[in-house]
């Protein structure tokens, strides 16, 4: 399986702006820049598109995981935060990405939830691409 997106770039790095697309077309000419990444003006950034994928994709592991287990999750909420760093060097690292998920599983007791939110977290595709330290704060909700 391989998922494409494209990224187009119109001057220098501070001043130019672009606009990203994906095959599927979810985004669409998407704006990003400078202010984008490193301010509040309106748009995307790479940061931001890297925690959807790795809140998305984590809580989808944990939905397979708690399936194998006979269990239903009734609502699984992810918020990953990705830090950007100055790095050793120069230039930026993505440091860190912290999840933070919100779970309301009938039947689950809390010692088999955390052995599942973890290793969803462990294995999850994104997971494994980061090099980056990965934090995980799962809460079990009645």
């Amino acid at each position: 399986m391989i998922r494409k997106a494209n990224a187009m770039w119109r001057g220098t790095g501070r001043d130019g702006a672009g606009d990203l697309t994906t095959a599927s077309g979810v985004l669409n000419g998407t704006a990003y820049s400078y202010k984008t990444r490193f301010e509040d003006e309106p748009g995307t950034n790479p940061e931001e598109l890297l925690a959807a994928a790795h809140a998305g994709c984590f809580t989808m592991a944990l939905a397979f995981a708690l399936q194998q287990a006979g269990l239903t999750p009734l609502e699984l909420k992810t918020e990953a935060a990705v830090s950007l760093d100055p790095a050793d060097g120069g230039g930026f690292r993505i440091s860190k990405s912290a999840l933070t998920l919100r779970a309301r599983v009938p039947g689950l007791d809390d010692a088999k939830f955390q052995e599942l939110a973890k290793g969803a977290e462990q294995n999850c595709p994104v997971s494994k691409v980061l090099n980056a330290e990965i934090t995980l704060d799962a809460q079990l909700e009645a």
